[in-house]
């Protein structure tokens, strides 16, 4: 194992990332939301307040068309999102957030602000101001979505 002065600025941002979603799924499942994998949460996570088309979906979590639908269909199945005509288009179809998609973003907020809180224990309120500023300037040229979300 690299020692952590090796270990590049990816890997640093990914691993808190992952401990954070590894806690959010686990009190997600212990609040009867352990149906849906990290990828279908990826799908779920870009979904407007007034829905999204599925091409959009696919385009934001960098899959395929295909890939979104197939994380879509289950993602219906088990009640998390509706698919509604866009009314700005009558061919087209919205995917909605349905009400046990909303109950578990709320369960998910109130984890992930504990663990910002923990963070915030951790490495001082001023480093952890300085860490969202910063990475709230790397969004700007690491995610073209930034105005969507």
């Amino acid at each position: 194992m690299a020692a952590e002065s090796e270990l590049n600025t990816g890997l640093l941002l990914f691993i808190p990332y992952r401990a954070l979603e590894n806690r959010v799924f686990a009190v997600l499942a212990e609040a009867g939301f352990d149906d849906f994998t990290p990828a279908q949460a990826r799908v779920l996570q870009r979904v407007g307040p007034d829905g999204t088309r599925l091409t959009e979906l696919a385009e934001q979590a960098q899959v395929t068309k295909q890939t979104a639908g197939f994380l879509v269909d289950q993602l219906e199945k088990a009640g998390y999102v509706r698919r509604l005509p866009d009314p700005k288009d009558g061919r087209a179809r919205l995917v909605c957030l349905a009400d046990r998609a909303l109950a578990a973003r709320s369960v998910a907020q109130d984890v992930v602000a504990e663990v910002e809180k923990e963070w915030e224990a951790h490495l001082g309120k001023r480093r952890m101001n300085q860490l969202r500023e910063a990475l709230t300037l790397l969004r700007e040229i690491t995610d073209p979505w930034a105005g969507d979300v």
